[in-house]
């Protein structure tokens, strides 16, 4: 048991050398792009599916809450599209699952907002479809995405990718990004 744990947790540190050692310009841009989006009075949206889902939720509390307890950043706006279980369920009978995201972006979102998608395959086609919605509305769009990127690689501006092909690994490095995102750009608004 202790050889198999030894055997995931170093796993999970070569994805994140990987990336550690990869080209980071295209998740600076990003985490650029989102701070000046939000400093300019506009809000980031989350989306994904499953543990996806779940780390739109988690980072999108850590931009309202706090991060760390030592930051002094005030509550900035962002919402986990991922978390009303009415609308997503109305929004799959009413229209289909592909537009569960695309519905909520066009009820909330303006021009000048900010949609980060998180998906390991990049081709869920719900996500597919919000990028579309996003472009659109003139909304910004990024995504932490895993493998190859997908189909959603090319609809999105800033596609930050993490290679491999484990689904877990490339999650853990995804809530990784996730952190630092947030952290840096609460940085930018420290008081």
């Amino acid at each position: 048991m202790k050889e198999l744990i030894k055997k995931i947790i170093l796993e999970s540190i070569s994805y994140k050398e990987e990336f550690l050692n990869s080209d980071h310009s295209t998740f600076i841009e990003m985490i650029s792009e989102i701070t000046t989006v939000l400093k300019s009075g506009n809000k980031l949206l989350i989306c994904g599916n499953g543990g996806s889902a779940a780390d739109s939720q988690h980072i999108a509390t850590e931009f309202v809450v706090r991060l760390s307890s030592k930051s002094t950043a005030p509550p900035l706006p962002a919402i986990a599209l991922t978390t009303d279980s009415s609308t997503l369920t109305a929004a799959a009978n009413d229209f289909g699952f592909k537009n569960i995201f695309s519905r909520q972006i066009e009820a909330l979102g303006n021009t000048g907002d900010f949609l980060l998608m998180i998906s390991t395959s990049g081709n869920s086609e719900n996500l597919l479809t919000a990028a579309e919605t996003a472009e659109k509305l003139n909304i910004k769009t990024g995504a932490f995405l895993g493998k190859t990127g997908g189909k959603l690689k090319n609809l999105v501006t800033y596609p930050i990718l993490v290679k491999g092909e484990n689904g877990t690994r490339i999650q853990e490095v995804h809530i990784l990004l996730g952190h630092i995102l947030c952290e840096l750009v609460q940085k930018s608004f420290q008081k």
